[in-house]
């Protein structure tokens, strides 16, 4: 190809649909954009990001939403959409249907389509599946990778030093957890791929908006210890209801600080679109998982993995909401 051929072809446009208010759904961003720019060395490409949500009801319509040259999507269920060209998941729940599955298993013969349930963190499989297919070297974004996959398990030493947030990938993990919609993800992605994860944290928005998020830390926390009850005493499940008061997240591992002997928990939120109940096991409880969660979630049209889960309904539908977060707390306290 010529210089003047190269200066009149068009870009790819790629479009990635991620899970949004997650820090490991934009990490998967990130390492998705260089591993695509890897595998495309020499083209041109345009990136749009998109931040997918778990609501009530009917899924996206991907039809509409893969508009791009190239299609993926990263940390989210799967989708039948024909536009679709790259996928990449690690929730045992990514199927909703055996068509869904058996239309996965018919493409992935294209080498583009990859799921793993048994991985803690989108980030770690596309690093994984990226050197094993594509010779792809994530060693550039190891911080990002190891901080995604940290967070994703809920492998911190202590819930109290998760709470705590005293490393500036944290931080970013927090602004994420709140705000991360397309706008701020198509902003964070960019400045992941050319700069260390500690010196995106510490931007000074990044600490501004932060600084600001802690002013309501303290008072979230006694709400929700104010509102926490204990369902089959101090080792079964918490239950926390708060849906008095419109928040569209919760800040983890809360539940798990207040009340360390607990096994699970249930905490039930209720925003402008949504209402949402998060469900996980305590990894730091000492006692060992008797019930997977994911398979807990599919039963009510959520999902998630064995180890923690979630569950969307109307926002209407508050009494069924707490109806069923006492269903599933009263499930998990049992032996």
């Amino acid at each position: 190809m010529t210089s003047s051929e190269k200066l009149t072809t068009a870009p790819t446009h790629v479009t990635v649909a991620t899970h949004g208010h997650c820090f490991d759904g934009l990490a998967s961003a990130v390492i998705f954009t260089k591993l695509l720019r890897h595998i495309k060395a020499g083209s041109e490409l345009s990136f749009k990001y998109l931040a997918m949500g778990y609501g009530a009801g009917a899924g996206p319509d991907f039809d509409a939403l893969l508009d791009g040259d190239e299609n993926a999507i990263l940390d989210y269920k799967f989708s039948r959409s024909s536009k679709l060209t790259w996928y990449f998941d690690h929730h045992v729940s990514a199927f909703t249907s055996d068509a869904e599955r058996r239309t996965f298993e018919e493409s992935r013969g294209n080498g583009r389509f990859f799921h793993d349930g048994t991985y803690g963190s989108c980030t770690k499989f596309l690093v994984d599946i990226g050197a094993k297919f594509f010779d792809f070297n994530p060693e550039p974004l190891g911080d990002l990778v190891y901080w995604a996959d940290i967070i994703d398990r809920a492998a911190f030493p202590s819930a109290a030093i998760a709470v705590a947030r005293q490393e500036p990938a944290l931080r970013l993990m927090t602004l994420i957890e709140q705000s991360g919609e397309a706008e701020l993800i198509s902003r964070f992605v960019p400045a992941l791929t050319e700069r260390p994860l500690d010196d995106v944290a510490n931007d000074p928005e990044v600490v501004a908006s932060y600084t600001q998020w802690q002013a309501t830390a303290a008072p979230y926390e006694a709400r929700v210890k104010a509102r926490a009850k204990l369902v089959g005493g101090a080792t079964g499940a918490v239950l926390v209801d708060l849906t008095d008061e419109l928040s569209d997240a919760a800040p983890k591992f809360v539940t798990y600080a207040l009340y360390p002997d607990s096994a699970y928990s249930v905490v039930v939120t209720r925003g402008l679109k949504k209402i949402k109940l998060s469900i996980g096991f305590n990894p730091w409880c000492g006692q060992t998982r008797k019930h997977d969660i994911a398979k807990i979630c599919e039963r009510h049209g959520g999902g998630g993995h064995p180890v923690v889960g979630a569950i969307a309904l109307p926002p209407g539908e508050v009494a069924r909401a707490q109806e069923l977060a006492r269903a599933i707390s009263d499930e998990l306290a049992r032996a």
